[in-house]
């Protein structure tokens, strides 16, 4: 498929931009070893960010897409990072499930609570999500800090989350961060990467990722 100036593809539908996307993706990805439902999810990421890595750095544990369809089809409250991950998530993929979606990192309670205890807002939001039974699906592309207490709650026993897509980027702690959710002895299935890569718009790909493969089949 070319774009010219000019001609008709510059006026396909974005239902045909992706669809079109998707077929690159698939025919440059080659064998890949992934199953049918995992690789929604890396193609996605792909499609996100143009970047083909995520076929060998992305890491899912065994039984989680479908522990977290569950999870979205019971209608779990989802908590990212950032507000840049929460417009990312498709709205409307996930009204059919009841799924409220929320970010805490700008609350002023949070801000309080961080200045007063010398924590980052990431860290202070992952303290205020947890104390909300409801939230139950964790999507972190930015913070490593949110994502090392995520696991130090869990592993205290503060939290029990349905899913953690854990994807921060960066260059200090990002890397170890996802090496610890991936390494940790916990129950608690997940979704990563290998490296400093990742990010906003890669986290809330994944979700939504999810939440197209929680639709009735039909």
């Amino acid at each position: 498929m070319t774009y010219e100036p000019g001609s008709t593809s510059l006026h396909l539908r974005p239902e045909e931009i992706e669809a079109g996307s998707f077929r690159i993706i698939d025919s440059e990805a080659g064998e890949h070893g992934w199953n049918e439902q995992e690789w929604q999810i890396v193609r996605r990421a792909i499609h996100t960010s143009a970047d083909f890595e995520y076929i060998q750095s992305m890491v899912i544990s065994e039984g989680a897409v479908e522990q977290a369809i569950d999870a979205l089809r019971s209608g779990a409250g989802i908590v990212t990072d950032t507000t840049m991950a929460l417009s990312g998530i498709s709205q409307a993929r996930l009204a059919a499930f009841g799924c409220v979606t929320t970010c805490h990192v700008a609350d002023a309670d949070v801000a309080e609570l961080a200045g007063r205890e010398g924590i980052t807002r990431s860290v202070a939001a992952m303290r205020k999500a947890i104390k909300n039974p409801a939230n139950r699906i964790f999507v972190i592309g930015n913070a490593p800090t949110a994502l090392f207490e995520l696991l130090r709650l869990l592993n205290e026993g503060k939290t029990d989350p349905a899913l953690i897509i854990g994807l921060p980027v960066g260059f200090v702690g990002a890397e170890e961060s996802k090496n610890a959710l991936a390494a940790a002895h916990h129950h608690v299935p997940f979704i990563t990467n290998i490296g400093r890569k990742g990010g906003s718009n890669v986290a809330a790909a994944v979700i939504n990722a999810l939440a197209i493969l929680a639709r009735p089949q039909v």
